[in-house]
């Protein structure tokens, strides 16, 4: 007897630690979608009266993928309107997503979309799978990714798509970008915000080849001059934020604070609040 209880505490203790290894490696792989560690429910951060809360409980679309046909990635098309064909799986392009945040966020009329940026500027979105968009000639850089229809983006690996194509005649000195290094892309806020969508705003970026931690890279957030350091990537409700023009500045930044190499880890945009 005394035997068969020993052999059962051993494999508990066994199984504990199994589990615990499991656990520590998935939060070192973990995003905003999969991540279930404490930081999920991280309190509000609030500084001269901005308040930044982080949200992780949108419906999580786990199996959603995408897939850019056409471009082909490092290809050359014609100048003018480039013409863009997407496969989706597990993703329903229009539908609106049911979520509390649905009432509370500025909410897409047509539903669920795509995110097209090219070269890290404003997105344009897209709610079917096949549409042509003018570029000028030249490279660039282009990342496409799945939105809800608040336009908080799908952050695991297969809900995105990152490429380099040329339009028309490339220019003299190509880009060189890595799609290999890390990279930080801007998505929302976006233009103006009236009534009960002034409210709550939520700050959404996205990013390729690197993760966030307290000791890891980091998002320097700098909102109307007030500086926030974001070591989670998920999308952010921000509060308290006055009525009119709004600047936010993000960085992507290392351990040490110092901004991480690449065309896109700095950025600045400006919305604008309405009563």
């Amino acid at each position: 007897m005394y035997k068969s209880l020993c052999l059962l505490g051993l494999t508990a203790l066994s199984l504990a630690a199994c589990d615990t290894s499991k656990q520590k490696a998935d939060t070192t792989t973990a995003t905003a979608e999969t991540v279930t560690s404490a930081t999920a429910s991280a309190a509000t951060i609030e500084k001269n009266g901005i308040r930044l809360t982080p949200f992780t409980d949108s419906p999580k679309y786990a199996a959603a993928g995408l897939r850019l046909n056409t471009p082909a990635a490092n290809s050359t098309v014609p100048s003018g309107a480039v013409a863009f064909d997407y496969d989706l799986t597990n993703f329903q392009l229009t539908k609106m997503t049911e979520s509390m945040h649905a009432e509370h966020l500025a909410n897409s009329a047509k539903g669920q979309h795509i995110h097209n940026i090219v070269d890290n500027q404003p997105y344009t979105a897209h709610y079917t799978t096949e549409f042509t968009k003018d570029i000028p000639d030249g490279q660039h850089v282009v990342l496409s990714f799945l939105s809800r229809s608040y336009h908080e983006s799908l952050k695991h690996r297969s809900a995105y798509d990152l490429r380099v194509i040329t339009v028309g005649k490339s220019a003299a000195q190509p880009m060189a970008f890595d799609v290999k290094a890390p990279h930080l892309f801007y998505s929302r806020p976006k233009d103006v915000y009236t009534g009960n969508d002034a409210k709550s705003v939520m700050l959404d970026f996205y990013l390729v080849n690197t993760t966030l931690g307290p000791e890891h890279n980091k998002v320097r957030a700098t909102i109307n001059s007030t500086e926030f350091l974001l070591d989670q990537w998920a999308p952010y409700m921000m509060e308290g934020l006055p009525m009119g023009e709004n600047t936010i500045k993000l960085e992507l930044v290392d351990a040490d604070g110092k901004v991480i190499p690449g065309p896109f880890n700095t950025v600045t945009r400006t919305f604008t609040l309405q009563p």
